[in-house]
């Protein structure tokens, strides 16, 4: 049996189609929105990344990173979504702190006060 006719069996068994329609699939699929948007707003000005906004994001995929190993069966769907989302929230917090912090025009203003 060749490796194509044994992968198109698998995805048209039985099982990976009850899986397909169930929210253990689509739960995940819907979620990869956020990180998807995240990834996307790694290019946009650092004036419009909110630093509370972030920092909650980034608790946010960690708690549902956790969840997602800790529901039975695993959920890996779910948990790369959130590790994806992890990365791109990561990313955009490191883009506030450096906007915020060390850019020259935050430097201006600490030195102004």
């Amino acid at each position: 049996m060749s490796g194509f006719k044994k992968f198109t069996d698998f995805l048209f068994s039985k099982q990976s189609l009850r899986y397909v329609c169930t929210t253990h699939f689509w739960g995940p699929v819907s979620n990869f929105g956020i990180p998807v948007a995240a990834l996307l707003d790694l290019k946009k000005d650092a004036d419009l990344i909110s630093g509370p906004m972030t920092g909650s994001l980034i608790i946010y995929s960690l708690v549902f990173m956790r969840y997602s190993m800790a529901v039975t069966p695993q959920n890996y769907l779910l948990f790369g979504c959130h590790f994806v989302n992890e990365l791109a929230q990561l990313g955009q917090g490191f883009r506030w702190l450096n906007h915020n912090y060390n850019s020259p025009k935050a430097i201006t203003n600490e030195e102004k006060k």
